[in-house]
């Protein structure tokens, strides 16, 4: 634990140092709250909602667990292990639709500044490069339900056949006869929800994060609704327990789509992206486009996604009472993942439309209030888990083996949210510059090349082959050394990808242009 408050307070150090406003080496300019406030109002204007969205998101899935984790814990532990094995997949598949909000966003910059600008030059139209603007933006919508089916097929034939083979992950017996129906269900809902979480991404790229949240929030509400009746056996439905919950999540989801396209339907500005489709057509070029862009955030989220797959399955081999254990501080680290998801999805949107603009000082300026955003959050969550670790997990179970464990992982996890949540920050920065590829790199190695070794080590080997010098009787940290694992594994992209942005940015400046110019 010496090493953990070692590594902590280096990490904490590095950050508030490149959270600074330009990197080592700039000529030194003084910036106060003052000067940061506009930007924290901008960001926060767009974030609030997305954080409402991701926060919803995420309180379904604590509904889920504590409505079930009250029927039994064996049913807690089927939802933990079967969400472990759908979000890898739904994970990916929802990266992978990240890629359209810096898209449209770049060309929403674009189009902002072509209408704001007074001083057009003579033998152009305006008013024909705007409806171009406008063109491009529904041929994005177009191409990009290409690709949204695409990732729907693919994402099927990997779920599908994992319904038959659950068995095969090495849980406990009663845990996967609990699991498989639950399962089923929610590897059904995948295509809805990706259909919802497309339409969510492209309005995000227009500047727009309210429709989602109120779908979204309207949703969950139901899914916690039907939680109650299908669990527990209300209103002469008999008790399901995870099987229920896993039906009022596939009702939920197959209701978003449709009230997203309802919702485009209703306002004009949107509805012309729609009914302008059919002139738009299904070209090759860009839906690579769009797949050179998804397909590496796609893969970015899914290595982070596969370690906590597989902490699941690892932790799951220890005992039925470390997964429950895990399964809580996971799911409140979850919750304030979502708040620097929030700030993710602002940054990724102002930073590709002040990008548009050719507003390089704006993009940095953008970045930096997210980063300090994120700090502060990062800050309240990590507090509220530590201070509050000998109460949180009787919010879902009252099981004398599992409390005890979920305590102590409650305490790391409050220290992981500094790592957790400035990688994501520093992610969607890079993506709102499109910017994909080498963080991609860094997060495969990050996630799989070093967390996975380490935390299998810790888990079950430390502190061999070293344990007679040190004198320890026990080998294997157990559930404490996966979360250990995970501290130090988040924290290298959490540094790598600020520095990343603020190179990447240097060199715009020194260049004088916008990056990847979507107009060709």
């Amino acid at each position: 634990m010496q090493i953990l408050r070692i590594l902590f307070f280096v990490h904490v150090k590095k950050m508030l140092y490149l959270c600074t406003p330009y990197p080592p080496g700039h000529v030194h300019m003084t910036y106060s709250f003052r000067t940061y406030y506009p930007y924290y109002k901008r960001n926060l204007k767009l974030a609030f909602p997305v954080m409402l969205t991701q926060f919803g998101a995420a309180l379904v899935g604590l509904a889920d667990s504590i409505m079930v984790g009250h029927y039994s814990t064996t049913d807690l532990a089927a939802v933990s292990f079967s969400n472990a094995l759908f979000f890898t997949v739904m994970v990916f598949a929802m990266g992978a639709l990240m890629g359209i909000t810096p898209l449209v966003g770049h060309i929403h910059g674009r189009l902002e500044k072509i209408v704001a600008d007074s001083e057009w030059p003579e033998g152009k139209s305006k008013d024909e490069e705007i409806a171009h603007k406008h063109d491009q933006i529904s041929s994005c919508l177009t191409n990009g339900l290409v690709f949204t089916s695409l990732i729907c097929i693919f994402s099927l034939v990997l779920l599908a056949p994992c319904i038959g083979w659950l068995d095969a992950f090495g849980q406990e017996p009663e845990v996967v006869v609990c699991a498989r129906p639950y399962f089923t269900l929610i590897v059904l809902s995948i295509v809805p929800f990706l259909l919802f979480t497309f339409s969510k991404q492209f309005l995000e790229g227009l500047g727009n994060t309210t429709i989602a949240m109120i779908i979204t929030v309207s949703c969950n509400l139901l899914n916690i609704f039907l939680n109650w009746i299908f669990i527990f056996g209300h209103w002469g439905f008999p008790a399901m327990g995870a099987e229920g919950a896993g039906w009022a999540t596939l009702i939920a989801r197959c209701l978003m789509p449709v009230c997203f396209l309802f919702a485009m339907l209703w306002k004009q500005e949107w509805r012309r992206y729609i009914t302008t489709m059919h002139r738009n057509l299904i070209t090759r070029r860009e839906v690579e486009h769009l797949i050179s862009i998804g397909l590496p955030i796609g893969l970015q989220s899914f290595a982070e996604a596969f370690l906590f797959t597989a902490s699941f399955i690892i932790i799951g081999w220890i005992s039925k009472e470390a997964l429950a254990a895990h399964h809580i501080a996971n799911q409140m680290a979850d919750l304030t993942f979502m708040l620097a998801l929030g700030i993710g999805s602002a940054t990724t949107i102002r930073v590709s439309h002040q990008l548009g603009k050719g507003d390089l000082h704006a993009v940095r300026m953008a970045a930096r209030a997210s980063a300090h955003l994120c700090l502060l959050m990062n800050t309240i969550g990590a507090a509220i888990m530590i201070f509050g670790r000998k109460v949180i997990p009787y919010i879902f179970t009252d099981d004398p083996e599992v409390v005890p464990i979920a305590s102590t992982l409650l305490i790391i996890a409050g220290t992981f949210q500094y790592a957790d949540g400035l990688q994501c920050i520093g992610a969607a920065m890079l993506r709102g510059i499109q910017d994909v590829r080498i963080p991609m790199r860094i997060a495969l190695f990050a996630y799989i090349g070093v967390a996975l070794p380490l935390g299998l080590y810790l888990t079950f080997y430390y502190p061999l082959p070293f344990r007679e010098g040190l004198g320890i009787n026990t080998v294997g940290l157990g559930a404490e050394g996966m979360w250990i694992a995970f501290v130090v594994a988040l924290a290298i992209p959490a540094i790598l990808f600020h520095i990343r942005f603020h190179k990447r940015l240097k060199q715009l400046e020194n260049r004088s242009e916008t990056l990847l110019d979507t107009e060709t």
